[in-house]
């Protein structure tokens, strides 16, 4: 009985030690790291170098990502090194948030502009044509509240700024960021997104839904606010192996320039190069996919997509800009493999006229790009 008695008083007396101390386990901060190590060859067919050479082949990007959470704190930073000519080390989001429940949460800091299909529009290593005018895979300094519920995604955010590494009251929109946003002698200010999302299907998966934005141009020169916005409609599906992503966007800048500056096309920047872009447009995408399941000891599977893009400027002068991208990507996992043609017309990227995204080539044809990017993603 006394030893009953004895094992009883020491069970209690490991019960207080222990329970706190599992409590404090419990609390502590959790942190976890990714990135990925990426090198990149390309054979661009309007550069007498590639042909000469038979293109090139070189390092693209090391990246860092940190998530972590504290209780109800959370965070999630991406942080990335490019070369100096692609604009160097550089942030692509950083937020801080806090998570109501399982259902809402909201983010502080360079977080995601909840805009058109997410994370982005598109399969291959290009992106879609919205990315290169600002409307896909964006971040902006705000505050954003996000629910997700079984059949609604919403978010509403209001970003003060782009993301700012000069904080002189003069100073331009610095040119080393990840994501297009308006630069030269214009700036984002006070922008309001709303995002919605309407999930269904049975033997399908597919997001029905619509994006808005809308904002302040800030002018240098004349101290003035302009304003811009977008709207978007947009469908996703997923069926089996199929993916189909479709969406309509229409946007319009209107800055208050100098007088001598002109108003059908603003400057914008990203990777360490500013371009000109046309001021009012509207933006058809379309891209299709389909996975085939490998599953073998070095492939895991094989993606094959064709990526369609149109930006149709509204000045009636201007030449429209185009992009097609056809590849696959090779799931090694680890490592990632895309292999695309990426087509351009009147394309920034994908051809020899840098301003192709405001007026217009004058040779107006298409250039071609040949693609393959390697990474061991952790």
């Amino acid at each position: 009985m006394k030893n009953k008695k004895l094992l009883l008083i020491i069970w209690i007396l490991f019960s207080a030690v222990s329970l706190p101390a599992q409590e404090k386990e419990r609390e502590l901060p959790k942190f976890k790291l990714g990135g990925a190590l990426r090198f990149n060859y390309n054979f661009c067919d309007w550069k007498a170098g590639h042909r000469d050479r038979g293109g090139d082949f070189g390092f693209d990007v090391l990246y860092l990502k940190l998530t972590g959470s504290y209780r109800d704190i959370i965070l999630s930073a991406d942080y990335r090194f490019y070369s100096k000519d692609f604009g160097g080390p550089m942030l692509k989001y950083g937020w801080i948030g806090y998570r109501f429940n399982a259902n809402n949460q909201i983010q502080v800091g360079l977080t995601g502009v909840p805009f058109g299909i997410q994370p982005v529009a598109s399969h291959n290593f290009f992106l879609q044509i919205a990315y290169y005018v600002g409307l896909e895979d964006d971040s902006d300094m705000g505050i954003k509240y996000l629910h997700t519920s079984e059949r609604w995604d919403l978010a509403f955010a209001f970003f003060k700024n782009a993301d700012e590494l000069l904080f002189g009251s003069d100073n331009e929109t610095s040119d080393d960021r990840y994501g297009y946003d308006v630069a030269g002698r214009n700036k984002e200010i006070n922008q309001f997104n709303g995002q919605a999302f309407y999930k269904f299907g049975k033997n399908s998966r597919q997001r029905l839904g619509a994006s808005a934005e809308f904002g302040q141009l800030y002018n240098l020169d004349r101290r003035k606010n302009g304003t811009h916005y977008a709207l978007a409609l947009h469908y996703e599906l997923l069926w089996q192996q199929v993916s189909l992503k479709a969406q309509v966007t229409t946007y319009a800048m209107h800055p208050k320039n100098a007088a001598d500056d002109d108003d059908e096309v603003i400057s914008m920047t990203a990777y360490g190069a500013p371009y000109l872009v046309a001021a009012k447009a509207n933006i058809y995408m379309l891209s299709a996919g389909y996975t085939f399941p490998i599953n073998r000891k070095f492939l895991k599977k094989i993606q094959v997509y064709n990526d369609f893009g149109c930006l149709q400027k509204q000045n009636n002068d201007f030449k429209d800009s185009f992009q097609n991208v056809t590849g696959g990507m090779l799931d090694c996992n680890p490592v990632i493999i895309y292999v695309d043609y990426a087509m351009g017309k009147n394309h920034g990227w994908l051809g020899p006229d840098w301003d192709g995204f405001s007026a217009g080539d004058a040779s107006n044809s298409w250039h071609a790009r040949f693609n393959v990017n390697v990474g061991y993603y952790f």
